[in-house]
């Protein structure tokens, strides 16, 4: 994935009011916009180095947002908006070996009234007319009606920056919103469907990941029940470039 503008090289100062930071910008401190929910354990360091993207608009109300902050010399990918585009970009690359059987894809896809997944695979030798998947399609597609080989793949996708020891852990808080999403995954499972779990893990010098369970012990059993029950997980890897992020495999 190419970032729509080029990265600007900083220092970070501090994050406060969870989507704030203060950084050094050409000696002049800016206020940037942080595009993360979690609470960015062991990615924050003051005078650390970071890449931001900057957007003139004078309708943003910051114009800048934080990227990339560099520990220990490794990039991490701190932006929690990358990596749905990163996903599916692998999609299209072909790059994850078990997606091959799939060739038609669609990011967000809404699945009741309240909740929307972020990615759902197909096949068109399962559904040939099948362009766009809508609620109604949950309950009135004929050819998984009559067919029950003829699955959707749906996928929830987590970023993941948090890292000890060459070890990438998720969540990096308590997270009752991904514990939502573990239930429906398991909810579609029993439909018929099939369900994937996918954690981009956005740093590098990592050498394995597992679930911060000692954080979030609740999403770590409901995770691991939901395997029990077929859930496929797979973590993948990215690599950062001066302007590009993208994923290279399987980690």
């Amino acid at each position: 994935m190419i970032h729509k503008s080029p990265l600007v090289e900083g220092r970070f100062i501090k994050r406060y009011k969870r989507f704030f930071a203060d950084v050094i910008v050409n000696d002049q401190i800016v206020v940037a916009h942080v595009p993360n929910t979690g609470s960015m354990k062991t990615c924050m360091e003051e005078n650390a180095p970071c890449f931001l993207t900057h957007n003139p608009d004078p309708k943003r109300k910051l114009q800048w947002t934080l990227e990339r902050l560099v520990i220990d010399k490794a990039n991490v990918g701190v932006n929690t908006g990358i990596p749905n585009s990163l996903v599916f970009e692998a999609w299209q690359n072909q790059v994850v070996p078990h997606w091959i059987q799939f060739d038609r894809a669609q990011k967000e896809v809404k699945i009741n009234s309240e909740s929307r997944l972020d990615m759902v695979l197909w096949s068109s030798n399962d559904f040939p007319d099948l362009d766009k998947i809508t609620m109604d399609h949950l309950s009135s597609i004929d050819d998984f009606k009559a067919n029950k080989n003829a699955k959707l793949h749906f996928i929830e996708i987590k970023n993941v920056t948090m890292a000890v020891d060459n070890v990438a852990l998720f969540p990096d808080a308590v997270t009752s919103r991904g514990a939502k999403h573990i239930e429906e995954l398991v909810k579609l499972m029993d439909e018929g469907h099939t369900c994937e779990m996918i954690f981009v893990v956005q740093r590098e010098n990592i050498k394995s990941f597992k679930i911060a369970k000692d954080i979030d012990p609740t999403y770590d059993i409901a995770l691991s029940e939901a395997i029990k029950k077929g859930l496929k997980v797979t973590t993948l890897k990215v690599e950062f470039k001066k302007n590009e992020t993208k994923v290279t495999g399987l980690l």
